[in-house]
C-alpha cells in the first residue's frame, strides 16, 4: 500500500487517488509505515505507562501474565478513554489472592502465595476464571513462582479451563529448564495452548535449550528483558541506579544501610540474541511504572530492538522484527479476540493503528538512572486513525484508544 489512509478508525487506500486529501497528512518519505506495535506483556495499565509506550510506538497494550480477578470492573475503570488500546487476562495470581484475601495490593505476599490447595479452593478459582473468561478476557494468565502452594491438581485444573475454552493461557514459568517440563507438562496433559512469558529471563544461559523444548512442542513464547533483569548475583552485577555504578563490598555495605531498589544484571548478550532472533518469539516489555519511577523498559523495549538489534548489530532483519512486534501478537490471539484480526496490518479496512519511524535513527535512550527518557526516531504514532504522537512529541489531550475484549459468553462446555 502506498499511501495508506484513515477513514474513521480504519486504513482506507489512497494509491490511486490523484491528490490525498484529508484533515491531517504525514509526509513519510525516508521513514518506515509499519503497523502500531502490540505489547503483549505490560503490567504499567495506567494513563502515564500508556503515555509512554505510546511514545516507543506502541499502539496496543495487554496484561496477560498477572491480568485482574475481575476483568469488568478493570475494563469499566478505563472507560473514560486511553492513549492506546488496553486488555486484560483474567489471571490466577490475581483470583487466588482474591479468594484467598491476600494483604497484597499488586502481588501475593501471604495467603495467595502459601494457602494450600483444597478441592473447595480449586472449584471456586475455576468458577471466578470462567467467569472472567465470560466478561471477555483476553485469555488466562498464570505465575508459578508466585503460586507456590498451588498444587499441580489445582494447576490442571486451570489448563483445564484453557483448553475447555479454547483460550490461551500465558504463564511465567518457574526458572528453568525443569519449570519448563513442568508447564509443557501441564499443557500436553489437558491440550491447552501454552505462552511462555519472558522465556530468557526464566532461561538465562539454558535459553537456546529450552526454546528447542517450546520449538518441539511447537508452543510460543514472548522476549522482554532485552535491558538486563535481576536476580541473585554477584556483587559486580549490582548497579545502584541512582548513580549507576557497580557494587563493590564497600559501597554495598554502604548503600545497604541507606536501603533502596538495586539493579542486578544477569542476562548476557549472547542469550537475549538466542531469544529474540528465534522463530517462536514475540517482543514484549514487561512494562511497569507507578508513581513516576519504573522500569526503563517501558519507554524504550521496541526502539532498542529497531536500533540495537536490526541497525547496530543485524541480529534480526527490519521485516523480521516487525513482524515480532505486530502480526506474530495479533496472530497469537485472534483465535480467543476476533478483533485482533484488525491489528498488526497494514492493509485496507485493518484498524488504523499505525506507527512511523526514521530507521536510522530510532533508539532508546532510556536508562535506569533515567528510565523515563523517551526513544528518538518514533516519528509518529496513530490509534484508531487518531495521532498521540507527532514529530515524535505526545500529542495532548487525545483518548482514542479501545478496549480489546473477547466476545462475552453466557456458558462454556
Amino acid at each position: 500500500m502506498r499511501n495508506p489512509a484513515s477513514t474513521q478508525s480504519a486504513i482506507s487506500d489512497s494509491s490511486t487517488a490523484e491528490a490525498i486529501r484529508g484533515r491531517d497528512r504525514i509526509d513519510a518519505r525516508g521513514l518506515a509505515v509499519a503497523p502500531g506495535f502490540i505489547d503483549l506483556h505490560s503490567h504499567g495499565t495506567t494513563p502515564e505507562t500508556y503515555r509512554f509506550q505510546s511514545l516507543d510506538g506502541v499502539t496496543t497494550t495487554l496484561e496477560l501474565e498477572l491480568g485482574t480477578s475481575d476483568v469488568d470492573a478493570w475494563y469499566r475503570e478505563r472507560s473514560g478513554g486511553q492513549r492506546i488500546n488496553y486488555g486484560v487476562s483474567i489471571g490466577h495470581i490475581k483470583v487466588r489472592m482474591s479468594v484467598t484475601g491476600d494483604s497484597g495490593t499488586f502481588m501475593p505476599v501471604d495467603e495467595g502465595a502459601y494457602r494450600a490447595s483444597t478441592p473447595a479452593l480449586t472449584r471456586e478459582i475455576v468458577k471466578r476464571l470462567e467467569v472472567g473468561l465470560s466478561e471477555g478476557a483476553v485469555d488466562i494468565g498464570a505465575g508459578f513462582p508466585y503460586t507456590p502452594a498451588a498444587t499441580r491438581d489445582e494447576l490442571l485444573s486451570v489448563f483445564h479451563v484453557a483448553a475447555a475454552t479454547k483460550t490461551p493461557i500465558h504463564v511465567h514459568i518457574t526458572p528453568g529448564a525443569d519449570g519448563l517440563k513442568e508447564a509443557l507438562s501441564l499443557a500436553r496433559e489437558k491440550n491447552a495452548s501454552l505462552h511462555v512469558v519472558h522465556i530468557n529471563s526464566s532461561s538465562l544461559s539454558e535459553t537456546p535449550v529450552m526454546l528447542e523444548m517450546i520449538s518441539d512442542e511447537i508452543q510460543s513464547a514472548t522476549i522482554q528483558d532485552i535491558y538486563k533483569s535481576a536476580s541473585d548475583a554477584r556483587l559486580a552485577e549490582i548497579e545502584w541506579p541512582r548513580t549507576g555504578e557497580r557494587l563493590n563490598r564497600e559501597s554495598f555495605a554502604r548503600y545497604s544501610r541507606t536501603g533502596g531498589p538495586i539493579v542486578v544484571h544477569t542476562n548476557t548478550e549472547e542469550m537475549v540474541v538466542a531469544a529474540i532472533t528465534n522463530s517462536l518469539t514475540i517482543i514484549a516489555s514487561d512494562a511497569y511504572w507507578q508513581n513516576g519511577t519504573g522500569h526503563p523498559r517501558t519507554t524504550g523495549t521496541f526502539s532498542k530492538v529497531l536500533g540495537r538489534y536490526v541497525r547496530e548489530t543485524h541480529s534480526l532483519s527490519l521485516m523480521d522484527a516487525i513482524r515480532k512486534m505486530t502480526l506474530m501478537p495479533a496472530q497469537r490471539l485472534e483465535a480467543r479476540v476476533p478483533a485482533m484480526k484488525k491489528k498488526g496490518r497494514l492493509s485496507v479496512g485493518a484498524d488504523a493503528d499505525i506507527t512511523v519511524f526514521d530507521a536510522v535513527t530510532v533508539m532508546d535512550r532510556s536508562t535506569y538512572r533515567e528510565p523515563s527518557l523517551p526513544p528518538v526516531g518514533i516519528q509518529h504514532v496513530i490509534v484508531n486513525g487518531v495521532s498521540v504522537v507527532a514529530n515524535g512529541r505526545a500529542v495532548e489531550g487525545v483518548a482514542p484508544g479501545k478496549a480489546v475484549r473477547a466476545p462475552f459468553a453466557s456458558s462454556f462446555p
